[in-house]
């Protein structure tokens, strides 16, 4: 079981910037993809970005495009989400998750608090 622990949330006015971490405990040999998900109060869990550990072209999506940056190190087992520019809709809980070929997105973070004040 792999497991992920988030860190790097908290309150920035707006147009500040946060970088969050993802720490995953080991990596299996399924498990080929690492992404960033949001859920704001009231509303359904979507993915913000995501990232091959073998590279590739990141994903992203339009509300955070230009924004956010995703990275990561593989050395460290670790995925970073640098956020700039935030607006008070980014204001969400933040979670890490691993896509696994055969299971799909099934390992998931606590989720970190990320509030931006307008």
């Amino acid at each position: 079981q792999v497991q992920l622990v988030e860190s790097g949330g908290g309150l920035v006015q707006a147009g500040g910037s946060l970088r969050l971490s993802c720490a995953a405990s080991t990596r299996t040999s399924g498990n080929y993809r690492m992404g960033w998900f949001r859920q704001a109060p009231g509303k359904e869990r979507e993915i913000v970005a995501a990232i091959n550990w073998g590279g590739g072209t990141p994903y992203y999506a339009d509300s955070v495009k230009g924004r956010f940056t995703i990275s990561r190190d593989n050395a460290k087992n670790t995925v970073y989400l640098q956020m700039n520019s935030l607006k008070p809709e980014d204001t969400a809980v933040y979670y890490c998750a691993a896509q696994d070929y055969a299971k799909g997105w099934s390992n998931w973070g606590q989720g970190t608090q990320v509030t931006v004040s307008s």
